[in-house]
């Protein structure tokens, strides 16, 4: 049989959650004009909805190529975007959340900015973004932390919704490791990168799948998964803190010579609680490092495929387990 030729475009939406936007997010897909055609690529990440059904039946039924990938638990969200992208086959592939924030009209001229421009990754940008506080406050931070880690571009705002080159997907689907971290890798393999303004809607339903726990799990992939600076971080603090102790017992010897030396006992243990919860840090810090060599190299799977339904077809076994295919 003849494998059908490959889109000009591919779009990758990690789904959690989102049984009653899927409907409507798909048929507005369906409709946009895009030259040389689409597909679209629904990797269910574990949802406690009807998500993985909706999505299973829309690949059966759907008059326009649609391939449910249902993954074998949660695994988060840039876990599943990896999914996606093992089976996206377009010359360019867009990853958009499955809200209806990222309104579906502006897929076409996502897409066409980047074929204009030739550039490996158009990341968007919102002149206004329509989450709650807390969700903006912990993108800004995001944000600012690739900054300082990741040799980010000043003034590039890393966003969920972008488009990527067919070389910058083939780089970033053969990273293996189960932590990944898709903008990491993007700016491992690539600056030229671009960025495109465009609308961000307020979500009609739901609530946003992303809670403070998944932030913090998101900041260590930054951090100890594609930068090292937090090792370097910690040699820093060791060695003032090692000043400051340095000169703390000249001050205490000072003290002890030529004036009366008071009890201390409060000082004393305020600076043992200091300087042990410094050490704790500092070894829980070099702890993950560690345990997440440990679970690389003891083969812990990126994500793990239940079943795909190809479009218009039956489920087709299973052939994922982590990163493989």
């Amino acid at each position: 049989m003849i494998a059908p030729a490959a889109p000009a475009l591919s779009i990758v939406i990690p789904v959690y959650n989102s049984a009653e936007t899927l409907p409507q997010l798909v048929a507005a897909l369906a409709e946009l004009p895009i030259e040389g055609g689409h597909e679209l690529i629904l990797v269910n990440d574990g949802s406690r909805d009807p998500s993985g059904e909706v999505a299973a039946e829309m690949a059966r039924t759907s008059a326009f190529p649609v391939t449910a990938v249902d993954l074998a638990r949660n695994f988060g969200e840039h876990n599943a975007v990896m999914a996606g992208l093992q089976r996206a086959r377009g010359a360019h592939v867009i990853v958009m959340d499955d809200d209806l924030q990222n309104p579906p009209a502006e897929v076409v001229r996502l897409h066409a900015h980047a074929r204009a421009t030739g550039s490996d990754v158009v990341y968007t940008r919102y002149p206004s973004k329509q989450h709650a506080a807390w969700r903006n406050l912990g993108s800004w931070l995001t944000n600012r932390l690739a900054d300082w880690l990741l040799d980010k571009p000043k003034g590039l705002y890393l966003c969920s919704f972008k488009c990527l080159s067919r070389f910058a997907v083939q780089q970033i689907v053969s990273y293996r490791g189960p932590f990944p971290y898709v903008d990491g890798l993007v700016l491992q393999v690539s600056q030229r990168l671009e960025t495109l303004e465009v609308c961000h809607h307020e979500r009609t339903t739901g609530a946003s799948g992303y809670s403070l726990r998944k932030l913090v799990r998101l900041w260590l992939s930054m951090f100890v998964n594609f930068s090292v600076m937090p090792l370097r971080l910690s040699t820093l603090l060791g060695g003032c803190l090692a000043a400051a102790g340095l000169l703390a017992a000249l001050v205490v010897i000072f003290e002890a010579a030529f004036t009366s030396t008071p009890s201390g006992w409060g000082s004393l243990m305020a600076s043992v609680l200091v300087f042990s919860g410094i050490q704790l840090i500092m070894l829980g810090l070099m702890g993950e490092y560690l345990g997440r060599i440990y679970l690389t190299l003891n083969q812990k799977p990126q994500f793990v495929v239940r079943r795909v339904v190809p479009p218009g077809g039956p489920p087709a076994p299973a052939d994922d387990a982590g990163a493989q295919t």
